[in-house]
């Protein structure tokens, strides 16, 4: 079933324990962080200190997002303060293959993230290597970006190209994802949609959660033969599917 991850990154972070407690309360299974250093995007946003504390008030699904220069250097730390999942970005280094098997050795699940310009063909020697896709939708930043027309054919281009080849990958769509957009993605074969800003810039933030999860499920019952098959659990203990 198609889900929802609520991303923190527009939320206030003086109000980060608001933002928590709304996602829990609308049913949310899975919070995503995306960790920036100021190089391999132009924005800084959090470290390893404010995702333990997330990690403590947070009992489900934390995904962490490195959008860092040679993300393997981290891979250890956020796996330490808590991640249960941890994507990479295939143009952030040149060891893409070696960093996804670090975050593996963990026991984190790992996600290979792609920035809109990257095609897919050209990540395909490393998707056998990922449990997950990351699919950005708007161009890397701050959780303002605005949706990019025609994301929704490449994440139909990925889900074509997992069924092909036999992965079991879950393909998670990441960017300026708003109501307009939750039919479209999850009709394309988006297992996880990420949103934050359609949130948090909204007058009534609780409401605009609940309707877009709900639009999400309509969504996922209305696609034609049940294209999408998401592989997080409604509501995990955190850090079941880690071993360390």
């Amino acid at each position: 079933m198609a889900a929802i991850a609520m991303s923190v990154l527009s939320a206030d972070f003086a109000r980060l324990g608001e933002a928590l407690s709304l996602a829990e309360a609308a049913g949310c299974s899975m919070l995503h962080v995306q960790v920036m250093d100021g190089h391999f995007v132009p924005d800084v946003s959090v470290g390893q200190p404010v995702i333990e504390s997330l990690r403590k008030a947070w009992p489900l699904h934390l995904s962490i997002e490195l959008l860092v220069e040679r993300p393997e250097r981290f891979v250890e730390d956020m796996a330490k303060v808590g991640a249960d999942r941890l994507a990479i970005h295939a143009e952030a280094t040149p060891d893409a293959h070696r960093a996804l098997r670090q975050v593996r050795a963990t026991g984190c699940k790992a996600g290979l993230a792609l920035n809109p310009g990257t095609s897919i063909e050209a990540v395909g020697p490393l998707l056998p290597c990922a449990d997950y896709l990351v699919i950005l939708t708007a161009d890397a930043g701050l959780g303002e970006e605005k949706f990019i027309e025609g994301m929704a054919d490449r994440v139909s281009s990925a889900r074509k190209e997992a069924v092909r080849r036999g992965l079991p990958l879950e393909i998670v769509a990441a960017g300026g994802i708003g109501p307009a957009e939750l039919d479209p993605l999850v009709n394309a074969g988006a297992d996880i949609l990420v949103v934050g800003s359609a949130i948090f810039n909204n007058h009534d933030p609780e409401s605009v959660l609940e309707e877009m999860m709900r639009r999400v499920r309509r969504a996922q019952g209305e696609s034609a033969g049940g294209m999408t098959t998401s592989h997080v659990a409604e509501h995990p203990v955190a850090g079941s599917s880690r071993t360390t």
